[in-house]
């Protein structure tokens, strides 16, 4: 399995702000911490907006929160949300499929179940439960880069 930047970014983003539950945090605070592109962390966060997972002031003196309690946030959920599509071989996707062998191969049935298997470990946490180290988080992100 392998998730697109976006949601790693996006996972990235709401470990950070729920480190910082008690201020606003800035995009380029964020980008910063992570060495990440400020352009690409804007769109993440303009999705999560949408996705009411974190709120955002704009403005002098603006910047995000965690819009949600973190064991509110499932991370599955999320991943599910942030990822544009599943698709982990071309059979996947009936409209583009070219596989000349699709219909008689099981291997679709195998990746699939172990695409349901990746996403239902993920189901099981919450944002909440992947800070049982938010101390050091916080001194990790809070360290001047």
């Amino acid at each position: 399995m392998h998730l697109t930047q976006f949601s790693d970014y996006g996972l990235r983003l709401v470990l950070h702000l729920a480190c910082h539950p008690d201020r606003l945090v800035s995009v380029e605070e964020v980008a910063r911490a992570f060495r990440i592109s400020r352009h690409h962390l804007v769109k993440v966060a303009g999705t999560l907006v949408d996705l009411r997972v974190i709120e955002a002031q704009r403005g002098r003196g603006g910047g995000m929160r965690l819009a949600m309690a973190p064991e509110k946030i499932n991370v599955g959920w999320l991943v599910r949300q942030t990822e544009p599509h599943f698709d982990l071989v071309e059979c996947f996707d009936p409209a583009s499929n070219t596989c000349p062998i699709a219909r008689a191969c099981d291997l679709k049935r195998v990746l699939m179940r172990a695409q349901q298997a990746f996403l239902g470990v993920l189901d099981g946490y919450t944002l909440e439960q992947l800070l049982t180290r938010r101390d050091e988080l916080y001194a990790i992100l809070s360290a001047p880069v």
